[in-house]
């Protein structure tokens, strides 16, 4: 059988600090070195492709839709729902991108979801549910892993922390959405714990809730470090360096930083939202409040037990994800719609071959009984 094509579509590297460059990255490279005898991947190539896999709404991927022979795949990675709280835009162009965005995810002929519970989010957007997928993110385990006690320190040392400090990493872009507010906070109730942010404002000054982050980005407490946007090879470093990882996000689909943090053995701290009970299986602790995050952040530092228990969840979620896991379902999806495909066209050749027949054969009838009433 031949390979099939497969044209990876993506401007998702033109934003630094953004999770849908490296959900690209990582998903890129899992096909490639596990799906090479059944794919052939192109990236952002102009030829045509049996596949067309789009991970940006770029204006210029949608007129690719309209041109492609192939099947076309968005990938779902975010809501108009999730819009708000991450970029602030005057009302009449933000109600015309969300409208697009949706017009957008309506156009393709299949999505996939990071997040099963997104499904019915899209078909409240009049949006057919029977094309919408649910793939996980993937990490690589060969990026992200757990680095032993001395690199740790060494790590901590450049940062200016100490072995004994307990440290509360957040990861994500500095915006409303992400609970960064919230993140200071708790900070500030805690002067005895080390809280450090990696990421900075990767859409400037039209970030949602900027001139506030921004006073705060610029002369934090003292006991909290704002890194800016870390190059992604850095990361593994970062999560290292940390006892737990605390997302105090209001809405997301699927944090790469979750599934990046797991890999090194992380205890989650995370908002108590619907859409993780699915994907992290309860093996997290949350809450819904600021008192509820400071509790929490008390008992994975002062009990062990509690500490280690959460640490092998995390390793749980970890090992869940797996390369050939995740591997598996892309080959499935892929193989499927591509055969679904060529179905249709062949038997869209077929019914238009027929049509074709039936009009020759019905003006053949015509010329003979025009020749008999002459």
């Amino acid at each position: 059988m031949e390979k099939i094509v497969i044209n990876m579509v993506s401007s998702a590297d033109k934003v630094e600090g953004q999770g849908v460059g490296s959900a690209y990255d990582e998903q890129v490279a899992l096909v490639k070195d596990k799906l090479k005898d059944r794919f052939e991947i192109r990236e952002n190539s102009k030829k045509d492709a049996d596949i067309l896999h789009h991970y940006t709404v770029d204006l210029g991927n949608y007129m690719k839709m309209i041109s492609t022979k192939g099947v076309n795949v968005a990938h779902v990675h975010f809501l108009p729902t999730t819009l708000d709280g991450s970029i602030k835009l005057p009302d009449t162009i933000f109600s015309v991108f969300k409208r697009y965005v949706i017009s957008f995810y309506n156009k393709a002929d299949y999505l996939v979801v990071v997040n099963p519970t997104f499904k019915e989010e899209l078909i409240k957007n009049d949006i057919d549910g029977d094309k919408v997928v649910y793939i996980p993110n993937y990490v690589s385990k060969e990026t992200f892993f757990k680095k032993d006690q001395k690199q740790v320190e060494e790590i901590r040392k450049k940062h200016n922390l100490k072995k004994d400090d307990f440290v509360v990493l957040g990861v994500g872009q500095v915006q409303t959405r992400k609970g960064v507010m919230d993140f200071i906070d708790v900070a500030k109730k805690m002067p005895d714990v080390k809280f450090v942010w990696c990421g900075g404002f990767s859409f400037g000054k039209i970030t949602d809730g900027y001139e506030e982050l921004k006073k705060i980005y610029d002369n934090p407490p003292k006991n909290v470090q704002f890194l800016g946007i870390v190059p992604r090879n850095n990361m593994n470093d970062m999560y290292n360096m940390a006892d737990i990882l605390f997302m105090p996000s209001y809405n997301e689909l699927f944090p790469m930083s979750i599934l990046e943090a797991v890999n090194s053995q992380k205890p989650l701290l995370l908002r108590d939202l619907d859409l993780y009970k699915d994907i992290l299986f309860k093996k997290y602790m949350c809450s819904d409040n600021n008192e509820g995050f400071i509790e929490k952040i008390k008992i994975l530092r002062n009990d062990s037990k509690e500490y280690e228990k959460y640490s092998k969840y995390s390793k749980d979620i970890s090992d869940f994800y797996s390369a050939d896991h995740v591997a598996q379902m892309w080959d499935e999806f892929y193989t499927k719609i591509y055969l679904q495909h060529k179905t249709d066209v062949e038997n869209n050749k077929l019914k238009k071959e027929k049509v074709k027949k039936e009009k020759l054969e019905k003006k053949e009838l015509n010329k003979k009984d025009k020749k008999i009433k002459s």
